[in-house]
């Protein structure tokens, strides 16, 4: 089995038996020559494979750099930027292209995947240079392919042709009619059967053809149709002659599917699959023993025949019904392998073992390989041999196998547990990119599946068996075709659907819901749409038997057309098919009745619900997310005022056409209440915010038609307040999801600090226990401020650092001193090398290389450190090679100096006599042993001492000569160091010792065999370890690699339990503790009340050079100012004068001059500086950038902020920035036309090395930022409440004026005619008493349309327009006059209308000519005030009451209605109680048209009246505020419309205004205030003489007599 696990399989060993199937392989087949025999041995390669393994070798190869080749043809060249490449090169190419074909699986041969590849690498060789980086890339990768292919591919390519023809004539040999059959049917088998990893039937769709009434196109496109159905009717007439003839069909029935069928689709896939899978089936069959006639062979036909014969007289005649059953059971039959006979011999094929080994050893891919084959057997110890040493439990499907043969599992968990071992066992070995691993992650997915299938059936089965009860042949057969008959309907409710067709085109109304949206076409599609469905999945479905009941069919199809209605627009012709088509389904449902009784065919599942009482049905109940929608809704439209007034009630409808056609040439997108409503019944509404924006944009449609101040407007405005509170109200704290960036760095740089103090090595000694010693200082450089990593630990737990890069700089710092302090071979030196190499891994980790924290310390990697390292040990090794050889002089030298000593004391006579060993006091000693030698002083533990020479001198004494072993409490170290227990270190002490001396024996461990070893016939108190050497010289510890002790006599044997490795504290610790305990209490103490400061990193100015710039100017890319640094891009807040917030700008120029410093840059503006609609909404801390750009000095700056674009918004943060200082912005704010555009992104900078960039922390998931009111919008809404509350106060005393209807043709008496003026020196026009229309009377206060028009030009622009358009059109009504006038005047052009308004502002100060009745239609010029120095006119007008001009009261037709205006806006609306005039919301109509200066004699107006009689039925009318303004006023109780008397009543000095209301007044009407005080008092006496007058007109005529 030599390919089964190799780290890279070629593509030929996934498709070849492998050893598993190399019994089946015969040499003697009878005929064939040697050709033939080598060719039956040849794997069959699938091309497709190959060229995938050939496209995956060029894309992966990388240079000697790392550096990968493919990145240069990824695309080719863009002939904007290189146009003379096309002039080269004719036919362009690129890996994009070649990658593209391949998923399209255009490649059927590797030859034409060649073809490309020469292609691409001649056109970079055309275009490149010789010496050229891509030119040599070419060349190398093209070498490459050429290597790999032949790797892949066999030599025997030339022989095809003949291996054909041999093949060919092999089958002529086996064209005997009935063995051809039989061959055949094996082949069509094959196909039937094949199934996908989950089972799927992969012929199912190609079995018969397509329904011509589903898919008329098909028979269109395809003109040779063919299905397995005609295959297998043609194999049993035998039309087919030999193998090659079937083959041919099998390529047309694969070609049409692909043909009308899209590329990616599963159709198109299968069609590929079914292919292979023949191919595949027929090279077997052409290799195979097929002249042997074997016992097996004939065993094998003899009790297939049948069977294969009844899958082709299925697919020949089989109906609808049963030919998935035959399908099925075709399926199951596992095609001729002997393992699966040999299971099945002694396992039940439904034991779930059985069926969970089975699904992974049978497991296919979807080319229809078997994935499984390289774990049917052990690799080969001898082509393998490290697979061995590193797999130390080897197993394959054989042995597993071998275990279910003898019933070693008894659960499914333990079988699992075999196959993940196979599993991880080859993830293991192989490279996690190789074909084996691939597998092995398909495999797994697949066991795992059916794993979770086989737990779910055997939960089911556990229901049955509580609720089943016997049944006999009867019942069954009840239930079979209880069961055919709920199918037969959901049969008939699909056709249903399927035959409908649109009356009078005939067109069919399902065809665009047979197949899902092409994901190429519409790739929203899939991001709206949750859960697509369509009508061939629902037929499937129903064939399948995939539906529990009719309601599961009747909620997809419903499903099918909510997703049509909810991604089309409402009135497309998807929408109202899917309308129409759910109709059709309904009617036919109940067309065909309630469901049957089908108590007894129900699930498992069904009746234990119905048992238990649970209704399996959908709930009838709203989901949350529906009651949060019906909530705001509610809210909305339940909103009513302090008065009761429902302020929805204008919005639930849109007008009609009819009545406003103008709102619709207004009005690009109408939306009202009931639509809103419509939507969400349909669930159309994903979420809140989308029905928000529905609100919003119906308020914005109702502010952009009507006037600024109208109700409707102001109701809009409140509305949507409404709206916005309740969505905060249930949504709560929206900004509560944003990470806190601050707290995230650190405890990343915690995270980062804890990992590299506590990294430890194999044995558990952590690296920085030896960098503790290091000095806080390093002497070189004594000027830099003492760092340590306590210090930084402090630091850290302090959150002072808000830079990883700062983190980094202080980290190396310290391990950098300790590299240069140590020699290379010193421990310090090591461990500080491996910290720094640990510290880079999980800074990596921890940012995901930049994909979360975008930081410049991740400039600096593995590699440069390596670098680094290199170039230092360069510069120390020669300095430490001559110190240790100046050193071993030097012990030299001493050691002849001590010898040259002891031979001038005489003891030069005596000799050494060496032995291995000596004896004293009844104990033996060798050397290597261990010994405890008597202490210098009293008080201290006994030395332990290697013996590594023995001797006696000519005076018989021992000698022994050996290493001293120090304890930890004899070494000099810190407090903080932790040391293994009994734990000795090697010294660089050695000397002489007389045996006498000898206390006892001990043994001396290295640490690699201490926690496994232990020495026989010692105490545990006399064992010791030893992990490192000790230099007392320079008080240092360096780790031992190698163990050069002598070796000992002592014998060891294995501990019964290993060693735990437990490091202890130094004896140092509790004293050192006390002392760093106390130090850090008087720290602390000195620090109460201060605050700690953040670390800063260091930084420079850095100055760059400005071709365009002034003289006398240092311009700077990066400076630092009040202890502030800033640099080119940032944004910053500028003091502002007179704003609420600080403005923002940004930096795109900084410099110098005189000592000053000023930078250069665009503003950003806020919501509120922006002139816009109320009800626009914006995101919280959006800004926009402005087309003001300012120089400003740098004393303007308050603090830094920043500004993002909307994409960065939502994902990153920089670092140092607070989470209030970050605005966004996506939009630019033009001043001129005041309009707000989206534009691309700010100015990016490209900046010098120099200067220190941002750190920008990367969210995991993107945040959602919520929009917020205008800052106008509660402005405006107290602006309009105070004004319609001044207006009200006159309201709550006006009631209706309604008369019974006995007396409607009374005279009224005579306080009705005192009709009061309009407020604020407006003249209310004269209103003559009438009968109150009976859908008025008793009416209450109607608001709805309350409506206030500016006193502009439109006012003189209408009296004019009306008479024109009177005359033209004398039966249009009031309301249709009014839209005419409004869009005449929409449609005036802007000079006009300014003629207009400066001829309003020049009317004269007398009063006009009041106009008589035309038409029985009462009309009256408005009253204009006087101004001082002006006498008031004592002479009567014609037109006034008493005059002929104006009939009597009562002579006045029924239906005549008065109307009234609405106040101008700039009028006090404090008239009442001033006493000027009556109830507010009146106003005296304008001026006529054409009305003479003052300068000029007073013309007669035209004989058009101002006003003319209200529709004969109630109508949304433009304009008619000032009709229901007069409704309103009406009153049964009161004889005049407002409370006069209390106006005569008022005077100057009850009345007390403020000064906001008093500059309110209307001032513009005086020139002067003349002799008064104020301008208060001169309309105080204007008031005075218009009331003057008015009583003086009363007492000269007696109206009642008139």
């Amino acid at each position: 089995m030599g390919s089964k696990r190799r780290r890279a399989t070629s593509p030929s060993s996934s498709v070849s038996g492998g050893d598993f199937d190399d019994g089946h392989h015969s040499t003697n087949v009878p005929g064939p020559s040697r050709k033939r025999r080598r060719l039956s041995n040849l794997p069959t390669v699938d091309p497709i494979a190959v060229c995938h393994e050939l496209y995956n070798t060029i894309r992966d190869y990388k240079d000697e750099q790392g550096r990968l080749l493919c990145e240069l043809f990824i695309r080719a060249p863009k002939r904007r930027n290189q146009p003379d490449y096309y002039e080269v090169v004719s036919q362009p190419i690129d890996l994009m292209k070649i990658q593209q074909k391949l998923k399209m699986e255009e490649y059927d041969d590797v030859n034409v995947l060649t073809a490309d590849f020469q292609l691409l690498f001649n056109n970079a060789k055309a275009y490149y240079k010789p010496d050229s980086p891509e030119y040599k890339a070419a060349c190398k990768l093209w070498e490459l392919y050429l290597r790999t292919k032949n790797e892949f591919v066999q030599k025997g390519d030339a022989d095809e042709e003949d291996e054909d023809e041999e093949g060919h004539e092999q089958g002529t040999e086996l064209s005997s009619p009935g063995y051809l059959k039989e061959i055949l049917e094996q082949l069509l088998e094959a196909v039937a059967v094949a199934t996908n990893p989950s089972g799927r039937l992969i012929s199912e769709l190609f079995q018969k053809l397509p329904s011509k009434v589903q898919y008329p196109d098909y028979y269109a496109i395809i003109k040779e149709p063919i299905d397995l159905k005609t295959i297998a009717q043609r194999i049993q007439n035998g039309t087919y002659k030999s193998i090659h003839a079937m083959a041919k069909d099998i390529d047309l029935l694969a070609k049409n599917a692909k043909t009308y069928n899209e590329p990616g689709s599963q159709v198109f896939k299968d069609a590929n699959a079914i292919k292979k899978i023949f191919n595949m089936k027929k090279a077997e069959i052409e290799h195979s023993e097929l002249a042997k006639s074997s016992l097996r062979i004939s065993n094998k036909r003899s009790a297939q025949g049948d069977r294969l014969s009844a899958i082709t007289m299925a697919l020949q005649y089989g109906s609808e019904s049963d030919e998935d059953a035959a399908l099925a059971a075709a399926a199951r039959y596992e095609e001729g392998e002997s393992e699966a006979e040999s299971i099945t011999s002694f396992m039940d094929t439904s034991n779930p073992l059985y069926q969970l080994y089975d699904t992974v050893r049978s497991c296919r891919n979807n080319q229809g390989q078997l994935i499984s084959e390289p774990f049917f057997q052990l690799p080969s110890k001898k082509k393998y041999p490290d697979y061995y040493q590193q797999i130390k439990t080897p197993i394959s499907l054989q042995q597993i196998r071998m275990k279910l043969k003898n019933h070693e599992y008894e659960t499914l968990d333990q079988l699992e547990a075999d196959l993940n071992l196979m599993f991880e066992n080859a993830k293991r070995y192989n490279v996690p990119n190789s074909a084996i691993y691939k597998r092995v992650l398909k495999m797994q997915q697949v066991m795992q599946a059916k794993k979770k299938e086989l737990a779910r059936r055997d939960d089911i089965e556990d229901g049955d068996s509580m609720i089943s009860s016997a049944t006999s042949d009867a019942g069954s057969s009840k239930r079979k075709s209880k069961k055919n008959m709920r199918k037969q309907r959901m049969k008939i409710l699909y056709n249903a659907v399927l035959e409908a067709r649109e009356s009078g085109t005939g067109r069919r109304l399902c065809d665009l819901f047979m197949v899902k949206p092409s994901k190429k076409d519409y790739p929203d599609y899939y991001k709206i749409i949750l859960e697509p469905m369509d009508l061939k999945m629902i037929e499937h479905n129903i064939r399948n038997d995939k539906y529990v009941g009719e309601e599961a069919m009747i909620e997809d199809m419903k499903l099918m057309f909510r997703n049509a209605r909810h991604y089309n627009e409402e009135g497309s012709q998807v929408y109202n098919d899917a309308h129409m088509l759910e109709k059709i389904l309904k009617e036919k449902r109940k067309e065909l009745g309630p469901l049957p009784e089908d108590d007894d065919v129900a699930s498992p599942k069904l009746k234990l619900s119905r048992k238990s009482g649970i209704s399996p049905k959908k709930s009838k109940y709203m989901t949350p997310m529906q009651q949060k929608l019906n909530e705001v809704y509610e809210a909305v439209k339940n909103y009513t005022d302090k008065r009761g007034r429902r302020l929805s009630a204008i919005f639930l409808r849109l007008p009609s056409r009819s009545e406003l056609p103008d709102y619709y040439v207004t009005i690009k997108k109408p939306v009202d209440m009931e639509k809103i409503r419509s939507h969400m019944m349909a669930n159309k509404y994903q979420d809140i915010d989308s029905m928000v924006e529905d609100f919003v944009m119906m308020f914005n449609n109702a502010c952009t038609y009507n006037e600024p101040e109208s109700l409707i407007y102001k109701d809009a405005l409140v509305l949507h307040k409404v709206l916005l509170e309740t969505r905060r109200e249930i949504e709560g704290d929206e900004d509560s999801h944003v990470p806190n960036v601050t707290l995230l760095i650190q405890e990343l740089i915690h995270n980062l600090f804890v990992s590299v103090m506590s990294h430890q090595d194999d044995e558990g000694r952590c690296y920085s226990d030896s960098l503790a010693e290091i000095p806080a200082v390093d002497p070189n450089f004594p000027n830099k401020p003492p760092l340590t990593f306590d210090i930084i630990r402090k630091n850290v737990e302090s959150n002072r650092y808000r830079r990883l890069d700062l983190f980094q700089e202080n980290m190396f710092e310290v391990l950098e001193r300790a590299r240069r302090m140590n020699r290379t071979d010193s421990e310090i030196y090591e461990d500080a090398v491996e910290l720094q190499q640990f510290f880079i891994k999980i800074r990596d980790e921890l940012c995901k290389n930049g994909e979360i924290l975008l930081s410049p310390a991740l400039s600096y990697t593995t590699k440069h450190l390596h670098n680094d390292v290199e170039k230092e040990k360069k510069e120390k090794l020669p300095k430490e090679i001559e110190e240790d050889k100046l050193k071993r002089e030097e012990e030299k030298r001493e050691a002849e100096k001590s010898e040259d000593s002891s031979g001038s004391a005489g003891l030069s006579s005596l000799h050494r006599t060496y032995s291995q060993d000596c004896s004293f006091k009844n104990s033996m000693y060798h050397v290597g042993d261990y010994v405890y030698v008597e202490p210098a002083e009293a008080n201290l533990q006994p030395h332990i001492v290697c013996i590594e020479r023995l001797w006696e001198d000519s005076a018989g004494e021992k000698w022994l000569y050996g290493c001293w072993f120090y304890r930890p409490n004899e070494t000099f170290h810190l407090a903080t160091r932790k040391f293994l227990e009994k734990e000795v270190f090697k010294s660089d002490y050695y000397n002489k010792v007389p045996v006498s001396k000898i206390l006892g024996k001990c043994v001396v461990m290295f640490v690699k065999e201490y926690f496994k070893l232990c020495p026989e016939n010692f105490r545990d108190e006399d064992v010791y370890v030893c992990e490192s050497r000790y230099s007392a010289k320079t008080k240092s510890f360096k780790k031992i690699k190698l163990w050069t002790m002598p070796v000992s006599s002592v014998r060891f044997v294995p501990r019964d339990v290993p060693l735990p490795v437990v490091r202890v504290a130094s004896v140092f610790a509790n004293t050192d503790k006390a002392e760093e305990e106390k130090h850090s209490e008087t720290l602390e103490d000195s620090k109460v009340g201060e605050s700690i400061l953040h670390l800063e990193k260091d930084k420079e100015d850095v100055p760059v050079e400005m071709s365009n710039g002034e003289p006398g100017c240092h311009y700077f890319e990066q400076l630092c100012y009040n202890d502030m640094w800033l640099k080119v891009g940032d944004c910053v807040f500028i003091k502002s004068h007179g704003l609420v917030r600080p403005r923002v700008g940004r930096i795109e120029k900084m410099w110098v001059r005189d000592g000053a410093a000023y930078f250069f840059g665009p503003i950003f503006i806020h919501p509120e500086e922006t002139e816009h609609e109320p009800t626009k909404m914006f995101y919280k801390k959006e800004v926009f950038l402005s087309n003001l750009e300012e120089t400003c000095p740098m004393t303007c700056i308050l603090g830094k902020c920043a500004v993002l674009s909307f994409k960065d918004f939502l994902s990153c943060r920089p670092t140092e920035i607070s989470e209030n200082d970050v605005f966004l912005c996506e939009s630019r704010y033009n001043e001129s036309d005041k309009q707000m555009k989206k534009f691309k992104g700010l100015k990016r900078f490209s900046l010098s090395a120099k200067v220190v960039d941002d750190e920008i922390y990367y969210f995991r998931k993107p945040i959602v930022p919520q929009k917020e009111p205008s800052p106008l919008l509660e402005k405006k809404i107290q602006q309009l409440e105070a004004k319609f509350a001044e207006l009200e106060g006159g309201d709550e005393d006006i009631e209706e004026m309604g008369e019974e209807e006995g007396d409607i043709t009374e005279t009224p008496s005579m306080p009705q005619l005192q009709t009061p003026l309009a407020s604020e020196l407006d003249i209310m026009p004269y209103t003559p008493p009438q009968s109150t229309p009976k859908s008025v009377k008793g009416s209450t206060k109607k608001e709805g349309s309350k409506r206030k028009i500016n006193m502009s030009g439109y006012i003189l622009f209408s009296s004019e327009m009306r008479a024109v358009i009177k005359a033209q059109h004398p039966d249009y009504s009031f309301g249709e006059l009014s839209r005419l006038v409004g869009t005449e005047w929409r449609n005036l052009e802007a000079t006009k209308k300014a003629e207009y308004e400066g001829m309003i502002s020049g009317y004269p100060p007398v009063l006009p000519p009041l106009q008589g009745p035309v038409d029985g239609i009462v009309s009256m010029g408005s009253m204009q005030p006087l101004h001082p120095g002006v006498p008031p006119p004592h002479q009567l007008p014609p037109g006034m009451p008493g005059i002929p001009g104006i009939p009597p009261p009562g002579v006045i037709g029924q239906n005549v209605s008065p109307m009234v205006g609405t106040p101008a806006p700039g009028a006090s609306p404090f008239g009442q109680q001033i006493g000027i005039l009556g109830p507010p919301g009146q106003q005296a109509p304008p001026p006529y048209p054409g009305q003479s200066p003052a300068s000029q004699p007073v013309m007669q107006q035209p004989s058009t009246p101002m006003f003319v009689s209200p529709p004969p039925k109630t109508q949304r009318l433009l304009h008619s505020e000032a009709y229901l303004k007069y409704i309103e006023g009406l009153s049964a109780e009161s004889n005049s419309i407002s409370k006069w008397d209390q106006t005569l009543a008022a005077r100057r000095r009850d009345i007390h205004l403020s000064k906001e209301q008093e500059s309110r007044l209307p001032s513009h009407w005086l020139k002067s205030k003349g002799a008064h005080t104020t301008m208060a008092d001169a309309l105080w006496r204007l008031r005075d003489l218009m009331l003057r007058d008015t009583l003086n007109i009363r007492q000269a005529y007696n109206i009642e007599n008139v």
